[in-house]
């Protein structure tokens, strides 16, 4: 038997459909593991969780490591759909509302152990993950992985930073069309070199399919966008009074961090900062790249060598708690 992909749909309860994409093999599906759930990040949906241009997507290896994967759109991604919910939300909607529902209604539906899950949050996606654990009351997390995602803006890209010097513009930045946008200027800014460099390596990459490819890409929300033009700003993300670096340094939960090693999105200091702060916490660190072989943000998922510098040492990572070990 191979690798199974089942989509369903749960209400958030304000008005949005979450699609919960699961990914397992029946075969060697392991029942004493907890659920895997993968948070997609910004402008981002769960679609380059299960792609790869020449190989199997990160769910999808997982899936053969005996793992039941969940990837998740939230709302404003992927296939989530909205009925009758407010079309402007922030990050706290979607990481306090959202993931929630998404996570009670895995654990509902999980054929492994429903008691919590093991959370993988991609790029901002690990960001809405840390506002789940610091910041709901009883939640399902019982391990996290960072997987080239901030948490403080410890050293930003000179792009990122003129970009957020005025956070009220982002607001105004209604980008439609993004997906349309990129497969036409994908293939054109692959032939110059460098351009690319800070999100992917075309070396490493193969670019050949941009239609497939740029299917990952969904519109910004302008909402999110002041958000992180101001948070990168201030370097702390603050909601309501609470400063997500300071309550995420009071975790105890198992934390695995993933850093590119040329990440031009999302610098290797900021990915770090978690694994910095976290020191109460069982931490483990892993680069992907070197010097010969540079690997950016994207290439953390698409790559050639993403499966043996990324999926392989996650797996392993997963593998390493005793299955019987409790959330805690």
């Amino acid at each position: 038997m191979s690798v199974e992909r089942t989509t369903r749909f749960v209400d958030n309860g304000v008005g949005w459909q979450l699609a919960l994409h699961r990914y397992a093999d029946p075969a060697r599906l392991r029942p004493d593991t907890r659920p895997v759930v993968m948070v997609p990040g910004f402008a981002m949906n769960s679609f380059i969780l299960g792609y790869h241009p020449r190989g199997t997507g990160i769910a999808g290896y997982l899936a053969e490591q005996g793992h039941e994967v969940w990837c998740v759109d939230l709302r404003g991604q992927g296939l989530a759909q909205r009925s009758s919910g407010p079309r402007g939300f922030g990050m706290a909607d979607v990481a306090l509302v959202d993931l929630p529902a998404a996570i009670d209604a895995i654990c509902a539906r999980s054929d492994v152990r429903g008691d919590a899950v093991d959370l993988i949050g991609c790029s901002l996606g690990a960001t809405y993950m840390f506002m789940y654990a610091a910041w709901l009351p009883g939640n399902r997390a019982a391990r996290l992985v960072n997987l080239g995602g901030p948490l403080r803006w410890t050293a930003v890209h000179p792009l990122l930073r003129t970009l957020s010097a005025a956070p009220p513009l982002w607001s105004l930045m209604r980008m439609k069309g993004t997906r349309g946008v990129a497969r036409r200027l994908l293939p054109l800014a692959a032939r110059v070199p460098g351009l690319l460099h800070i999100y992917l390596h075309p070396a490493i990459c193969d670019l050949s399919e941009p239609a497939t490819l740029v299917q990952t890409v969904d519109d910004p929300v302008p909402a999110i966008n002041r958000e992180i033009a101001r948070w990168v700003r201030a370097g702390d993300l603050l909601h309501r009074g609470r400063n997500l670096t300071e309550d995420v340094a009071r975790l105890e939960l198992p934390l695995l961090t993933l850093v590119a090693n040329a990440d031009g999105i999302v610098p290797e200091a900021t990915v770090c900062s978690a694994h910095n702060v976290m020191r109460r916490a069982d931490r483990a660190l892993v680069f992907a790249g070197d010097e010969r072989r540079p690997m950016a943000h994207a290439d953390l998922f698409i790559s050639d060598p993403a499966e043996a510098h990324v999926f392989r040492p996650l797996a392993a990572w997963l593998a390493s708690e005793p299955a019987a070990q409790s959330a805690g």
